[in-house]
């Protein structure tokens, strides 16, 4: 499996004793405290940006952001993996740095909460009295709730109304194994002392732009950050920003499946639902995962049954096509989830986020004799994101060896530090660390040269595919200045 993939993880922020709770503030606040920057002075360069682009065909009206070079700064952190810590609205937000397949994507993504828990010690250190949090995840329990992002660069040539026919039964079933897990319901759904997904709640129509209000199961935003004519970066909003390790890895795995079934002209399950704006809340809320959901011919099925048709017609598709080992990796784990869930999901709690939050939040309720409305179970809900290791529940399972793990500690600190080998990232964490100095800002598509004399370079990085270890090798061999590079690539082009 070799497909481009990254996602965004929006942070909660929380404050205790603040004089102001404001936020942005304390998200900029946040962000400038990481200690690990390689270029502090570094623009974001938004020149290749546009969110207001619908894959449908058109543009909406708004305005796109364009902060001044002091604000920028302030909003935006370069990090030394080539990805981007930044404040986005009212959330600080750790994108990861393009990565090739679904276990480096875990590793990158894990540095995130790294990269967030040490920025919050030393926001902690110099706060006085006040004191801060952040979660990894994605509702306040107060109605509010914010985003995490998966990206799958999928070729452009493949029709978005199949994209959009394929995916929503994808996502409406997908949540039985990526879920994080939520107490309560919220956004004046039916109550529920607990369910599936956290997100689930706030879904409210089939396909849209936005991604704040009026939130769509598939995201139609349009923002490729490469070659327009031909890629697109497909833009998942549905999913949970996941604590353990393996509902991450099989939520981008399998995604990453489907979106090579679609560029290869598989043939994929024609399931339609009845109504999947409900549907995603009522499989939410069915932790037996086996109760029916109507179709729109009238028959019932489950989500564990739509997830096995994908898994089917996957195995077809790769019978006449190389099956890689990340591949087959996922495939095992997507099959045996599919067993274990359909046999008892409470057999998953060393696997599953929901699954193992539950089971922690049930034998609390049990040993204080409580019930899921005291707040102290609330509590524990979003005790288990804490990014602080000494303070999130999830992290206590990690340490009393109760929930699985695909990587080492060292995996995910090298991820913190490194770019990744497999994709334009590695050129642009290669000039962080060749050209601190003469760095003048970068993007997912470009790399900014201050040369001098108010001259600024820009290096174009189109093709997310390139850009690679691999590729870059001889590229650099030789190279000391930015003068000696761009002297290079003028040779190469010739």
């Amino acid at each position: 499996m070799h497909r481009i993939l990254g996602t965004e993880t929006e942070f909660g922020i929380a404050a205790r004793h603040a004089p102001q709770s404001d936020p942005v503030s304390n998200s900029l606040h946040l962000i400038g405290c990481y200690p690990s920057l390689p270029v502090p002075h570094a623009l974001w360069d938004y020149e290749n940006e546009n969110p207001l682009l619908d894959a449908r065909g058109f543009e909406i009206e708004g305005e796109r952001e364009r902060p001044g070079p002091q604000y920028n700064r302030q909003l935006n952190k370069v990090l030394a993996n080539a990805g981007r810590w930044y404040v986005d609205g009212a959330h600080p937000e750790y994108c990861t740095p393009e990565c090739s397949n679904p276990r480096e994507l875990v590793a990158y993504e894990r540095a995130g909460e790294l990269i967030a828990a040490k920025s919050l010690t030393l926001m902690n250190q110099n706060a006085g009295e006040a004191q801060y949090a952040v979660y990894k995840n994605n509702s306040d329990g107060k109605g509010n709730s914010y985003g995490y992002h998966e990206n799958y660069l999928l070729a452009r040539s493949v029709p978005f109304e199949k994209i959009i026919k394929t995916l929503l039964p994808f996502f409406v079933s997908r949540q039985i194994f990526a879920g994080s897990g939520k107490v309560g319901a919220e956004n004046g759904t039916s109550p529920v002392n607990y369910q599936i997904a956290q997100r689930s709640d706030f879904f409210e129509c089939l396909v849209d732009l936005n991604t704040m209000v009026k939130r769509p199961i598939v995201n139609t935003r349009d923002e490729f950050h490469a070659d327009g004519s031909r890629y697109r970066r497909h833009h998942v909003i549905v999913g949970d920003a996941n604590m353990a390790e393996i509902p991450t890895y099989l939520k981008v795995g399998t995604t990453a499946i489907v979106m090579d079934m679609l560029e290869g002209g598989a043939t994929l399950p024609n399931i339609e639902l009845d109504d999947a704006v409900s549907a995603i809340k009522a499989v939410s809320r069915d932790l037996s995962v086996k109760k029916d959901v109507r179709l729109s011919n009238g028959q019932m099925t489950t989500a564990i049954a739509i997830q096995r048709e994908f898994l089917h017609a996957a195995h077809e598709f790769y019978a006449c096509h190389d099956l890689s080992p990340a591949t087959k990796d996922v495939f095992v784990r997507w099959e045996s989830v599919l067993d274990t869930l359909e046999k008892d999901p409470m057999l998953l709690d060393r696997e599953l986020d929901w699954v193992a939050k539950r089971h922690m939040i049930e034998s609390y309720i049990e040993r204080k004799g409580c019930g899921w409305k005291d707040p102290r179970v609330a509590l524990m809900d979003l005790q288990y994101h804490d990014v602080r290791p000494a303070k999130g529940l999830y992290y206590t399972l990690e340490r009393g060896n109760r929930i699985d793990r695909l990587l080492d500690d060292e995996e995910i600190q090298k991820a913190e530090h490194t770019a990744p080998n497999g994709s334009r990232a590695y050129f642009r964490g290669l000039c962080l660390k060749k050209f601190p100095k003469h760095i003048y800002g970068m993007s997912w598509t470009s790399v900014l040269f201050d040369m001098g004399n108010d001259t600024i370079k820009r290096i174009p990085l189109m093709d997310p595919t390139r850009g690679t270890r691999e590729l870059t090798h001889e590229l650099m061999d030789g190279v000391e200045t930015p003068e000696d590079l761009f002297s290079k690539l003028s040779s190469t082009e010739k």
